[in-house]
């Protein structure tokens, strides 16, 4: 009887929060019909967000492993001053709220900042343009790399490394050979959070966009732009896009749920 009640409550706080708000989107971009729903979707300033999100996206992804992987590996690996600030640090992006992050980033980087001030008179501008989201969405999304690789890396231990380095294996070969196919899977699976997040970034980039109409705005922007305008077929239009590209992440980590069942239990 508990375990039904319990079942039961799940459910309905799933249909509640996740299922009904989602239909409600698709249901309010389709109310005035396919037509409708395409051209708006269609419009030059919601191609360009959708274009400037996954340019973002891609940028920030690679960058995201090659950190990942290089902190995961020198935490679980080697001890060295510094070793708890450092994976405290790593932390830092999920008790930070998104605006804080952007307002700091604005202040260092931008054109009144020691850094962005620097730079003004070479003509560099690292703020309001693509730099300054990808900078942000470094920020918010560095944790998630780590944290999938981190804990396979201090399961699977150090004995198969040890011993491939008596064999005479270089540290490539060790990371290459061993190493990263003990991580793989961890790997992807933090680099699909860190991607969905970037996708999704809101607060951090609205602080360091500058919001600039058909330039800087990426597609959760887009959308408070276009509700905020009273364009509500084409935020919601805009809204279905975005939940694509979330549904497209929670199959693919469903899928690796699926293939690699430890990866689809962890926290």
């Amino acid at each position: 009887m508990t375990r039904r009640i319990l079942i039961g409550l799940a459910i309905l706080f799933a249909a509640l929060v996740i299922v009904l708000p989602v239909a409600a989107i698709v249901s309010r971009a389709f109310a005035d019909g396919a037509g409708a729903w395409w051209a708006a979707v269609s419009e030059a300033e919601t191609l360009q967000a959708v274009r400037l999100t996954v340019i973002t996206a891609l940028i920030v992804l690679p960058l995201n492993i090659v950190f990942g992987l290089c902190a995961a590996w020198a935490i679980a690996r080697f001890r060295f001053p510094g070793r708890r600030a450092l994976l405290i640090l790593i932390e830092i992006p999920f008790a930070v709220s998104p605006i804080i992050a952007g307002l700091c980033f604005l202040l260092v980087y931008g054109a009144y900042g020691p850094i962005g001030g620097a730079l003004q008179p070479w003509g560099v501008q690292l703020m309001f343009n693509l730099t300054g989201i990808v900078l942000v969405s470094l920020f918010v999304t560095c944790p998630f790399v780590v944290r999938e690789v981190l804990p396979v890396l201090s399961v699977t231990g150090e004995d198969e490394e040890k011993a491939a380095l008596t064999l005479g294996a270089s540290g490539w070969q060790i990371f290459r050979f061993v190493t990263f196919p003990n991580i793989t899977w961890a790997m992807v699976y933090g680099a699909i959070l860190a991607t969905a997040r970037a996708i999704g970034e809101f607060g951090a980039v609205a602080v360091v966009s500058g919001a600039i109409r058909g330039q800087t705005m990426t597609l959760p922007l887009q959308i408070e732009l276009l509700y905020n305008d009273y364009n509500t077929t084409g935020a919601f239009a805009a809204a279905t896009l975005l939940t694509a590209l979330a549904l497209v992440t929670l199959v693919l980590r469903g899928l690796i749920a699926a293939i690699h069942p430890a990866r689809g239990a962890t926290p």
